[in-house]
Order: C-alpha cells, then sequence, then structure tokens
C-alpha cells in the first residue's frame, strides 16, 4: 500500500524516529503503526551495531546526594553528538539512568547494564536518534561519618563528587565549603587527594624529566637529586588536591580551608577521594 506523508509525519512525532526510518517502517508494516513502531524499536539493535565503531564522546554527566548528605552519586552517559545530547529524550534517559543506579545500587557496570527496562529504554532511544549510546561510568559514595558534596559544571559536561569523612557537627558549614573545594576540584584537576597517592612510576617519571632539564641547563650532576625533589614539591602543590591553593584564597591552601574547619568546630574532617567525570576523559 501507499505511505503517505502524512503517516511518516505522524510516526515521527510519536516516535522521534527520522523521516527515512519512519517510511521505510510504516512500508515494512503494510501502513500498521503498532507494527511500524514495533519495527523501529528492534531497529535500534541494528542501529547499536552499525555505529559501534564510532566515537561517542558528547553526553550528560549528572549528579545526585541522597541520605541527607551521606550517598552521593554521579554518572556519565555519552551519545555522538552536541544536538542529540541536548535533546529532552537524551536527557530524560540519562537521568532514568541516574534513578536506576539510585534504586538498585549496582556494583558495577554490567550489574547496571543487565537491568532489562534500561536496555529497552537504550533500544528506544537508539531508534530515535540513530546515534551509539554509551552507559559509560557511575560511582556510588557514601560516608558513614561525613558528607558528600557535588558539583556539576555548566552545560553539564563535567561533574564531580566529593567524600568527606569524620566531620560530626561540622557538616553544615563543610556543605558549604564542600562545594567550593568540589568546584576546585572541577577548575583545577588534581589527580588525587594527597601526595602519597601519586603513583610511584610517575614520581620517578617527573624525577627523570627535571634531572634531565637541569643537566641540559648545564648544572652539575651532584646537585640534580636536590633540584629534581625542590620541583617534585612544586608538582604536588599543583597536582594534590590538599596541597593546591584554594581557588577562592590563593593565599591558603586547601589543606590549610580544612584546618580551620576542624580547628573551628573540634572535628577531624578529611577528604577521602573525588570522583570527576569529564567527557572524553579516558573511562575509569
Amino acid at each position: 500500500m501507499a505511505i503517505t506523508a502524512t503517516q511518516v509525519n505522524e510516526l515521527r512525532k510519536k516516535t522521534g524516529a527520522g523521516m527515512m526510518d519512519c517510511k521505510k517502517a510504516l512500508t515494512e508494516a503494510d501502513g500498521d503503526f503498532e507494527k511500524a513502531i514495533e519495527i523501529l524499536r528492534k531497529k535500534g539493535a541494528s542501529v547499536a551495531a552499525k555505529r559501534a565503531e564510532k566515537s561517542a564522546n558528547e553526553g550528560i554527566v549528572l549528579t545526585k546526594i541522597v541520605d541527607e548528605g551521606k550517598t552521593g552519586i554521579i554518572v556519565e552517559v555519552n551519545c555522538e553528538t552536541d544536538f542529540v545530547a541536548k535533546g529532552e529524550g537524551f536527557i530524560n534517559f540519562a537521568k532514568e539512568v541516574m534513578n536506576v543506579v539510585d534504586s538498585k545500587r549496582p556494583s558495577n557496570m554490567e550489574e547496571l547494564l543487565s537491568d532489562e527496562a534500561l536496555k529497552s529504554k537504550m533500544a528506544d532511544l537508539l531508534g530515535k536518534v540513530g546515534e551509539k549510546i554509551e552507559l559509560s561510568r557511575f560511582a556510588i559514595e557514601k560516608s558513614e561519618n561525613g558528607l558528600v558534596v557535588d558539583y556539576v559544571h555548566m552545560g553539564s559536561k563535567l561533574g564531580v563528587l566529593v567524600r568527606f569523612d569524620n566531620s560530626g557537627d561540622a557538616n553544615t558549614e563543610l556543605a558549604g565549603i564542600g562545594k567550593d573545594i568540589a568546584m576546585q576540584v572541577a577548575a583545577m584537576n588534581p589527580i588525587c587527594v594527597k601526595r602519597e597517592e601519586v603513583p610511584s612510576d610517575t614520581i620517578n617519571k617527573e624525577i627523570e624529566i627535571y634531572k634531565e632539564i637541569s643537566r641540559k641547563e648545564g648544572k652539575p650532576e651532584q646537585i640534580l637529586e636536590k633540584i629534581a625533589t625542590g620541583k617534585l614539591n612544586k608538582f604536588y602543590q599543583e597536582n594534590c588536591l590538599i596541597e593546591q591553593a584554594y581557588i577562592k584564597d590563593n593565599s591558603k591552601s586547601v589543606n590549610d580551608l580544612l584546618k580551620e574547619l576542624n580547628s573551628k568546630h573540634g572535628t577531624n574532617a578529611t577528604i577521602a577521594l573525588f570522583h570527576r567525570f569529564h567527557l572524553g576523559d579516558e573511562k575509569k
């Protein structure tokens, strides 16, 4: 039977799929709308196969704080283009991913991807947008005796969770300071919380680089180690969160900020860890 432009447009409005995909589905279904919708849903799997080699570096990062600030969740969902990332369908799907992570608290990505309802919704979205969709990563952090604070940068392409432990009665003030520290993580991109966490191979590589630069500058061999140690301290100050200059007052470090808080409240608040999800970063 002949498929009219009105039928195609109606199916497109109902499903969000492309005009040509709608026409093909209606033709295959002999004009049966329900069957055409089913065909488009199944097409999601074939779209996924076709897009498997494509890069999905756009998308959205979402965060959520629950359990009265004791638990924080961060998720990253990716697609191929910024146009799709800003679409209502994709944003709603990302929110659904967050809801599933929050309600089911999966222990890993495999467990999250085993959710049948979520897989069905992802297949629907694939059929509509014709792009690769990825559930890239998520993290759930819980502090029994502290606070988890989040920050999402404008545009939702960069999100941060910071977990504080042992904050006790300082939680009310820490909520504000913690937001500033989460913004610090977003802006300054530290590699870890403290220098003891820097991988030894990273340290060794930095030392060799500093020594080689000093050699080329003609510095005596016997003082190369001392020069390298000095530069390594600068490396720590730039890359370890608690040693970084505080972005709102560079006369103090992030660690100084925490010391002031602890002194005021008689607490021992520490930064346990942070997660920084930025679209396009290497997925961990």
